[in-house]
C-alpha cells in the first residue's frame, strides 16, 4: 500500500518568539509528521532608514539574540529544531522548504506593509503547492471574538474598552505537546553574534531601569516575581508613572513586543493573583493597559498605512519642521527642558524610557519643537527595547494631534517635571556625567 504524503510543517517565527500560548506553533504541531521552526534575522531590519537611524539598533538587537537563544532551547525541549539565518526570508525559506520537503507554512498574521511585502516575496518564491496558514496571535481580545466590525473600531479608547471588557471573554492559553524524538532534523545553523549584525558588543548600563535579558523564560520569571514573589502588581496603579528603578512598572513590554510573552498569559496570571490574594484597582489597571495595547493594534488594522502618514488617521495638516539641529538636540538631551533631556539620555544609554517620559518627550518633539512626528517615531523604533509598530505609531499620532486623542492635548513638561520628579532624583540620575 502506497504511503500517503507526509505533512511537514514549517513555523516561520517573527514577533511570536515563544512556546507557551503560541497559536501558530500549536496549530502547526497538530497532525504533523514533522514540525520545524525558522527565524530570519532580515538584513533589512538592521539597515539605516530614510530618517537616518538604524531600523533596529544595538539594544533591541541584543535583546532579540537573547530571545532567540532562549526560544531555540525551549523548542529543543519539545523536540523541535529552530533554524536561524542572518539572511532575507525570501532567499532562505524556499531553500528550507526544498531541503525538508515542507508541505505547509504557519505564520502569525501581520498586516503592516513591510511584513506584508516580505510575506508576498516569500510566497512568490516557494512552491505553489505549499499551503499557508496564518493566525492572529498577538491580541488579548481575539479579532474573531469582538462584538463589532474591525472597520468600525471606535475612534476613542474609552468607547472601545467599554464595548469589550465586560462583554467579550479572553480565550484560554494553548500549549504544545512534546513532539516525538524523530521530529529532530540535522542542520548547521547558529545564532549570529551582535558583531555579525554590525554592532560592537556593549555592557548593560548599571543605572538602567530594565536590567533583564530577552527570552520567554526571563519574561515568565519577571512575571512570577512581580506578581507572586513581591506582589508589586498590587501597587501598580500607584507606581506606574514612576521614573526610577526596576519595579515602578511591570516592564513586560519588551517581551510582549517580540512575542516572547503573550497578553493572554499575563491576563490569566492576573486572574490567578486576584483569586489567590486580592483584587484591587492595580490588578485591574494592568489589564487596562493590555487593552490599550490591543486598541492600537485594532486602530492599525482599521486604518492600515494611514498610521505612517504625516496627517495621521485624522487627516490633519500641521506645519511640521525637519530642522536637523533641533532633532539632534532632542536626541542628545540638549533641549531647554532638563526633564526631556534626562529621558532622552536614558533612552540613548539604555534603550529604555518610562511611559511618563515617552509621553513628555514625544509631546515636546511634536508640539513644542513642531517637528515631523514620524522622525521621532523612527528614532523610538531604532532605540526602544520594546518597539511595537502599532503602539509606537499609535502613541506618536496620539501625542502629535493626528490620532486618537479627542482633546489634542499638549504636555506641560515643566509641570510634569514638578509632579513626577519633584525631588530631582531622575534628572540627577541621568544629567550627571555619564559613566560610559
Amino acid at each position: 500500500m502506497q504511503k500517503t504524503k507526509e505533512n511537514n510543517h514549517l513555523v516561520w517565527f517573527r514577533n511570536d518568539l515563544r512556546t507557551n500560548d503560541n497559536e501558530v506553533l500549536f496549530e502547526a504541531s497538530k497532525q504533523a509528521d514533522k514540525v520545524i521552526g525558522v527565524y530570519c534575522l532580515d538584513p533589512k531590519h538592521f539597515e539605516t532608514t530614510t530618517y537616518g537611524f538604524k531600523k533596529t539598533d544595538k539594544y533591541r538587537a541584543q535583546f532579540l539574540l537573547e530571545t532567540l537563544a532562549d526560544l531555540k532551547f525551549e523548542l529543543e525541549q519539545l523536540n523541535i529544531d529552530l533554524l536561524i539565518y542572518h539572511e532575507h526570508p525570501e532567499t532562505i525559506i524556499p531553500e528550507v522548504c526544498k531541503t525538508y520537503n515542507i508541505t505547509d507554512i504557519f505564520i502569525q498574521k501581520e498586516w503592516t506593509p513591510e511584513e506584508i511585502d516580505t510575506e508576498a516575496s516569500v510566497k512568490n518564491t516557494v512552491s505553489s503547492n505549499i499551503k499557508w496558514h496564518s493566525y492572529y496571535n498577538q491580541f488579548l481580545f481575539h479579532p474573531a471574538d469582538i462584538n463589532f466590525e474591525i472597520s468600525k473600531t471606535p475612534q476613542v479608547f474609552t468607547v472601545f474598552r467599554k464595548k469589550l471588557e465586560k462583554y467579550v471573554g479572553i480565550r484560554d492559553e494553548v500549549f504544545v505537546n512534546q513532539q516525538p524524538l524523530e521530529n529532530r532534523v540535522s542542520h548547521n545553523t547558529e545564532i549570529p553574534s551582535l558583531q555579525d549584525l554590525g554592532f560592537e558588543s556593549f555592557k548593560k548600563h548599571p543605572k538602567t531601569a530594565f536590567p533583564f535579558k530577552g527570552g520567554e523564560n526571563e519574561a515568565l520569571n519577571r512575571l512570577d516575581d512581580y506578581f507572586f514573589n513581591t506582589k508589586k502588581l498590587g501597587f501598580y496603579k500607584k507606581t506606574r508613572n514612576g521614573l526610577v528603578g526596576v519595579d515602578y512598572s511591570s516592564k513586560f513590554s519588551p517581551w510582549l513586543a517580540n512575542g516572547s510573552l503573550s497578553a493572554r498569559t499575563i491576563y490569566w496570571k492576573v486572574k490567578e493573583f486576584e483569586k489567590e490574594y486580592f483584587k484591587n484597582q492595580s490588578t485591574y489597571w494592568l489589564v487596562f493597559e493590555l487593552i490599550w495595547r490591543d486598541y492600537f493594534k485594532y486602530i492599525s488594522l482599521k486604518h492600515g498605512n494611514q498610521i505612517f502618514k504625516l496627517e495621521g488617521i485624522l487627516n490633519k495638516a500641521y506645519d511640521w519642521s525637519k530642522n536637523q539641529g533641533l532633532i539632534n538636540k532632542w536626541i542628545n538631551g540638549e533641549t531647554h527642558s532638563d526633564f526631556v533631556n534626562a529621558n532622552m539620555i536614558e533612552l540613548k544609554q539604555t534603550g529604555w524610557m518610562s511611559n511618563r517620559g515617552r509621553q513628555n518627550v514625544a509631546s515636546y518633539f511634536a508640539k513644542e519643537l513642531k517637528l515631523d512626528w514620524r522622525i521621532g517615531a523612527a528614532y523610538f523604533e531604532s532605540q526602544l527595547l520594546d518597539y511595537d509598530v502599532h503602539s509606537n505609531y499609535g502613541n506618536w499620532m496620539y501625542v502629535a494631534g493626528v490620532g486618537n486623542d479627542p482633546r489634542d492635548r499638549k504636555f506641560n513638561v515643566a509641570m510634569q517635571e514638578e509632579r513626577y520628579d519633584s525631588n530631582g532624583q531622575f534628572r540627577k540620575l541621568w544629567l550627571q556625567p555619564s559613566l560610559f
